[in-house]
């Protein structure tokens, strides 16, 4: 059957003769092919993709009708009974996510507080004298490198903790099951890591990690553990443990993972829809509002204990600082000024842009609320050193600090908390580190550092507009065009627009700010995108991660070829019967994870069975006696040859279902039948061969496919798409190529493809 389907693929081209897209078969007998090697073993360590359809076989059509059949004269059914549970699951999802992202902050700003308190000592025992001069260098240092060694010894001992998660993230809401991404190990280990990245003083934040987090704690709730059991019985919910359910709690744990970093619950939701969620539904809108909601719910009442949860005291939770206004009811900015912002927004898409470039290839007296955060370093009691009030301390205070010291620019009116040789020496290391420091082996994150570069910079192009104009008090103060560049750094570097602005909304509790955050945004991700991708696209594509965006590639969009020319040919099937030798031997000798089944005599395709499900059946003997083939057999459409599993059954085994390898077959297990039409989909999807790439593409991607089956006018199977037959790199490679004879291209543009023309009768 292969070597046929594979003969019948071949063909194809245009009247004439000519192929104007290049047969890479062909090719590789002139050519080596290196390229084409190069992708395919390159796919050998391409995770596999999750499947968020249902597959609809007589296993799945059971479990229906047994559940028509309970639910019967009941006002609690059984699907009000998984609504029911598909909530309270999410409530703990933001109870939990909460609680983890108090213990990050709490044990971060503890072990930070050991270190400069100790650090501290020793330049009070140094400046007296009692030991030698640097020696408060080396204990920074010491101090630094220990938290360093342990964060990265949590990644040699998970190395997918590695880096902020949002990128691997990202791509299992795409349907990309990347191994290990969603485990609990992972989350002890990210956990545990960024907070001694953080604690270590590198230039990383502790966001991005909160959000894998909540990703990883929904996802261990809805698939439950083998271990967990109360008094003896298995709590696990049946129902979530699917690709799609799992799916959908991934994405209310990264909005409650927002929530969490930020204290921006709205600003969650609309992350997880931006960023994160390839598929979204209404319904999916509220469960992660709802989310959010318990995790802001859960940090009040944990971060209010000390006056017994009365008036809410709104410094201990995650903020910014309130922006307030100079002028009652008016704003800090011109209107006029709102041209500046876009320009300062054009430069934050710049520097973003440079950024992932980078990453792709490699003393003075003040009074305010906030002077308990300068660092004296060497000063006088009264005085503090700027650099060190930025490098000595925890970047959210840093980024507090740029915002609230508010100059006005209006002469002999302002004391000058940060000259702007302070903030440009702070600036230019902390982003030059902030670079390297994201492509190394720690758990880390990019919101922080990114804001915090970005108000630096919002900064300094304020004092030098106040410099123009002579500190008349002409353009807005300091601290808001610190924060407009905060926004504009971090939209540069993610292209984030509609979440990041409610974010800093909800975080500064300004909405007079709206408007130049969003013209800041906008010109940031349109200067950005000129040059390369987002941050988190620049990863996923560096990790060689087939992600499908929303719209097909342009290659596909310029060239009008069809589903043949792109799908996979060489199709192992199987019969309807089959013996369990046959199949195990196909399973040992490949790796792929669907397999149409068509039928024996003209090759129409009749459905297609899963590797997991041929494995649980071998592993459970769901098959037949040995005997001679028992397709001749009457009663083979009324009935199957060996009993029928459970649903329940795969369902218990989901994820980690038996490899081949684990199996133990007798020689005369090998000679029974396996009756593989009750655990076929009948149902699959499919198109026919002369559909567009683009057409398929979509489908593929909506739906969430893991394998489409490609069919002739007769139904008879040509191939199969996968993922990896749409990711862009591929595409490219099998339709970029033209034949630049004009002959060619216009036949082919006009003329059409010959089984189109015979699906008509005369």
């Amino acid at each position: 059957m292969s070597a046929e389907m594979t003969q019948r693929g071949t063909g194809g081209g245009t009247q004439h003769g000519r192929m104007p897209y290049r047969d890479l078969r062909q090719e590789e007998s002139i050519n080596p092919g290196v390229r084409r090697r190069q992708r395919l073993a390159s796919w050998k360590t391409v995770p596999e993709s999750l499947n968020f359809t249902v597959e609809e076989n007589e296993v799945w059509r059971t479990k229906q009708a047994q559940l028509q059949y309970t639910n019967r004269n009941r006002w609690w059914t059984s699907s009000t009974s998984t609504t029911f549970k598909r909530w309270v699951l999410t409530m703990v999802v933001g109870v939990l996510t909460g609680v983890v992202g108090i213990f990050i902050t709490y044990f971060t700003q503890y072990f930070t507080r050991i270190k400069f308190a100790a650090v501290r000592d020793v330049m009070d025992r140094e400046a007296a004298g009692d030991l030698a001069r640097g020696a408060a260098f080396f204990a920074y240092l010491g101090f630094n490198v220990f938290f360093v060694c342990v964060a990265t010894l949590m990644v040699w001992i998970e190395p997918v903790s590695a880096g902020s998660g949002i990128p691997e993230v990202k791509c299992y809401l795409n349907g990309i099951n990347i191994p290990r991404i969603v485990r609990f190990r992972t989350l002890a280990c990210k956990a545990l890591g960024v907070l001694f990245s953080v604690a270590g003083a590198l230039p990383v934040g502790k966001e991005g990690p909160m959000i894998h987090s909540g990703s990883v704690i929904a996802a261990a709730l809805a698939q439950g553990t083998r271990s967990t059991s109360a008094f003896g019985t298995d709590w696990r919910v049946l129902e979530f443990r699917t690709d799609p359910e799992k799916r959908d709690f991934v994405a209310c744990g990264a909005a409650a993972g927002v929530a969490t970093a930020f204290g921006a619950p709205i600003g969650g939701v609309l992350f997880a829809l931006e960023e994160g969620a390839s598929f979204w539904s209404t319904a999916l809108t509220w469960r992660c509002f709802f989310c959010g909601m318990i995790t802001i719910y859960t940090l009040y009442v944990v971060r209010n204990t000390e006056n017994l949860w009365g008036s809410a005291d709104s410094t201990k939770m995650f903020s910014f600082g309130e922006f307030t206004s100079f002028r009652d009811g008016m704003a800090n900015f011109s209107v006029w000024e709102l041209l500046l912002f876009i320009v300062l927004g054009a430069l934050g898409g710049l520097t973003g842009a440079l950024f992932n470039g980078m990453n792709q290839g490699s003393k003075r007296v003040i009074q305010c609320r906030f002077n308990v955060s300068l660092v004296p370093f060497g000063c006088p009691d009264d005085e503090y050193n700027e650099v060190a009030s930025l490098f000595f301390t925890d970047s959210d205070t840093a980024i507090k600090q740029l915002f609230h010291f508010r100059e006005s620019g209006v002469f002999n009116q302002d004391v000058e908390t940060f000259s702007s040789l302070a903030v440009a020496t702070f600036y230019v290391p902390y982003f030059l580190l902030a670079c390297l420091t994201y492509g190394i082996a720690v758990p880390s994150g990019l919101f922080v550092p990114s804001l915090l570069s970005g108000a630096a910079l919002g900064r300094l192009v304020g004092h030098l507009l106040h410099r123009l104009d002579a500190q008349s008090g002409t353009f807005a103060d300091a601290g808001t065009y610190a924060l407009v560049g905060a926004a504009a750094g971090l939209g540069g570097m993610a292209r984030m627009t509609i979440s990041l602005t409610v974010i800093l909304l909800e975080a500064t509790g300004n909405v007079a700010n709206l408007l130049p955050l969003m013209l800041a945004l906008m010109a940031a991700r349109w200067v950005g995108n000129v040059f390369n991708h987002g941050l988190y696209d620049v990863h996923i594509r560096l990790k060689r991660l087939p992600y499908l965006e929303e719209d097909a590639p342009r290659v596909a969009l310029e060239r009008s070829a069809s589903a043949a020319q792109c799908m996979s040919r060489d199709v192992l099937t199987f019969p309807p019967l089959a013996t369990v030798g046959d199949v195990y031997d196909t399973l040992a000798n490949c790796k792929h994870a669907c397999f149409p089944v068509v039928a024996r005599d003209d090759g129409r395709l009749a459905g297609t069975i899963m590797r997991h499900t041929l494995c649980m059946l071998m592993k459970h003997r769901a098959f037949a006696a040995p005997g001679e083939d028992p397709k001749d057999r009457d009663d083979l459409r009324t009935r199957a040859l060996s009993p029928l599993l459970s649903s329940a059954l795969f369902e218990r085994a989901y994820p980690k279902f038996p490899e081949v390898d684990e199996l133990e077959l007798s020689d005369a297990d090998r000679g029974c039948w396996l009756d593989l039409r009750p655990y076929a989909d009948t149902a699959p999807f499919s198109v026919q061969d002369c559909c567009s790439v683009q057409r398929a593409y979509r489908l593929f991607r909506t739906l969430g496919l893991r394998h489409l089956c490609v069919v002739d006018a007769r139904n008879r199977l040509r191939g199969i798409i996968t993922r990896k037959d749409l990711d862009e790199p591929t595409l490219d490679e099998k339709l970029s190529w033209v034949n630049d004879d004009a002959d060619a291209l216009e036949s082919f543009s006009v003329e059409a493809h010959p089984s189109t023309m015979a699906r008509f009768a005369i």
